[in-house]
């Protein structure tokens, strides 16, 4: 081989890994399409000033409540429910803080001395929130967080944000929203005059001359839009409730008795449905899992219909806000004419479920409706307790909607509390009147049922619109043949 031939072989050689090496490194198409984490790019957020309009995203936690009253088991109660809150929203408790005081401190809910310990112990743990067991005034909450130095927030705060999270209906939605709006709109506050659309003079850093006027502040214009958006909320409820009223004004009009199953949050309402009637619903072990209610028609051992409604349930200390943005969902147990009190006996403190459910019912007006109080989760109950709760509510019924037990006594029960048709007839319908025996079997209450040559002799108590449409077929008393 000579030696241009070399050379030139040489240079192919050189030119085809230039050629190889002009397209790079070659990579699979699962790698040249994914996304590639860099370490160390990730930016702690550490100025909390902005805390209000962040998304709440609850991580690693520190709870803090203040005992002012009752004893410490109630104090620890309230403090596990608290817990319990936590984790619903999807955070980690690290640690839990109770100080006894006469009255929280009005300026840091703790007070000077115990702020400083609680930012030792959040150091400490790494811990990112901060959860007050009360309602913070916006002053309290502005000064706990620039003590602490992380985010804080309070049981109403929680709470919400829970309930934005189970929210699935329109209605739910906006409902929840509104609470958030009312809640919010006590605690704007201004961050800096950068935020500021109040022009001034040069030596405030204003536009000069020409430039000076009133104008609106950043603060002024977030309240504004916040109130357009209550109001808009609002009209919309009304709307979705006039829905709900023609559902109820069609009850009425067929005298249908109505029940509502209320009681404390994940006491087992819905499973109490689902038994009773099938329904279906969603069934969680979590707090807040229904804020949807649910009626489903079913009946008595007699075939009379009712309703049966789940509402949403309650828990202590539930947010004004919260309460009144869910009037018309919780008239369901206004306008009921029974309701039945689920009460979750495995609790660790049934009697303050009972207490603050019946708080809640005389807030919204309905302490008056006659009431069927049922202990439920009996399987998993201390009989000790059981024991206790017999004694204090003799009428309280026990029953387990896991298991089934109770469940035929429970429904007996409602059979015997249920409003009777006020009105008895007695009356011989024609045959081809098949309906009005049809309506007597779902809507009243017979007596007596007889086929006779002229028609179905019936005995019954029925409502007063069904008696009106009788009226033409009543028997004289003692008499066998019909009245025209």
């Amino acid at each position: 081989m000579t030696e241009r031939s070399t050379n030139l072989q040489s240079d192919r050689a050189t030119d085809f890994e230039a050629e190889v090496n002009y397209d790079g490194e070659q990579l699979d198409l699962a790698d040249r399409i994914s996304l590639r984490r860099v370490a160390g790019m990730s930016t702690e957020l550490t100025d909390i000033t902005e805390v209000e309009y962040r998304q709440l995203q609850l991580e690693r936690v520190v709870l803090v409540s203040v005992w002012t009253s009752g004893s410490q088991v109630d104090a620890d109660n309230s403090l596990a429910e608290l817990k319990l809150l936590s984790e619903t929203a999807g955070s980690e408790v690290l640690e839990g803080l109770v100080q006894r005081r006469d009255r929280p401190d009005p300026a840091t809910y703790i007070g000077s001395g115990k702020v400083a310990e609680l930012r030792e112990v959040v150091v400490a743990t790494g811990a990112d929130t901060v959860i007050c067991d009360g309602e913070l005034a916006p002053a309290q909450l502005r000064k706990l967080e620039d003590k602490v130095k992380v985010k804080v927030i309070d049981r109403t705060a929680l709470i919400l944000d829970i309930f934005a999270q189970h929210a699935k209906s329109a209605e739910g939605k906006a409902q929840v929203e509104l609470a958030q709006l009312q809640y919010l709109k006590q605690r704007l506050r201004g961050w800096g005059g950068n935020l500021s659309r109040q022009a001034g003079g040069r030596t405030s850093g204003g536009a000069g001359i020409g430039g000076r006027g009133p104008g609106e502040t950043k603060l002024e214009t977030d309240r504004r839009r916040i109130n357009t958006r209550i109001a808009r909320l609002r009209a919309e409820l009304r709307e979705m409730d006039s829905t709900r009223e023609t559902k109820r004004a069609e009850r009425r009009r067929n005298k249908i008795p109505s029940v509502a199953l209320v009681g404390y949050t994940n006491a087992g309402k819905s499973s109490l449905l689902n038994r009773l009637t099938g329904a279906g619903v969603l069934v969680e072990d979590a707090l807040f899992a229904t804020l949807d209610p649910t009626t489903r028609r079913t009946q008595t051992a007699d075939s009379r219909d009712f309703t049966l409604t789940d509402t949403v349930g309650f828990v202590r200390h539930l947010p004004h806000d919260l309460v009144e943005a869910f009037r018309s969902t919780l008239e369901e147990s206004v306008l009921a004419d029974l309701l039945v009190h689920v009460v979750d006996g495995s609790d660790p403190d049934p009697q303050g479920q009972i207490e603050a459910v019946r708080e809640v019912l005389r807030e919204i007006g309905a302490d008056q409706v006659p009431e069927q109080l049922v202990i439920n989760k009996a399987d998993r109950a201390d009989p000790a307790t059981l024991t206790v709760l017999r004694h204090q509510f003799p009428d309280a019924l026990v029953v387990s909607a896991r298991t089934g037990a109770g469940i035929e006594e429970l429904q007996s029960r409602i059979d015997e509390r249920l409003p009777r048709p006020g009105v008895e007839v007695q009356a011989l319908v024609p045959y081809e009147r098949g309906d009005l025996i049809n309506r007597i079997h779902h809507e009243g209450e017979f007596d007596k049922l007889e086929h006779t040559a002229q028609g179905t002799l019936v005995v019954a108590r029925v409502h007063e619109g069904l008696a009106a449409e009788l009226s033409s077929f009543l028997l004289s008393e003692g008499a066998d043949t019909l009245v025209r």
